[in-house]
């Protein structure tokens, strides 16, 4: 079943950041969508809840280097 979250994260300062989370979540198994704002400071997933899950998104968010709010 597909989920959607949004997330506060603090670091995003560039395209180029954008870029590289939005390559990190992708490679997670499950993760359908992923919009990274710098503008809004918030990065929105779609993940399929049967294949992965909010916190290994976070997780992730948090190994590229930001910091989940």
């Amino acid at each position: 079943m597909a989920e959607s979250i949004s997330l506060a994260v603090t670091g995003l300062k560039c395209a180029g950041c954008e870029s590289n989370v939005s390559t990190q979540l992708n490679n997670i198994e499950g993760v359908i969508t992923v919009n990274a704002s710098t503008k809004e400071s918030k990065v929105e997933v779609t993940f399929d809840s049967s294949k992965t899950n909010s916190a290994a998104i976070s997780q992730a968010i948090s190994d590229a280097g930001y910091v989940v709010d």
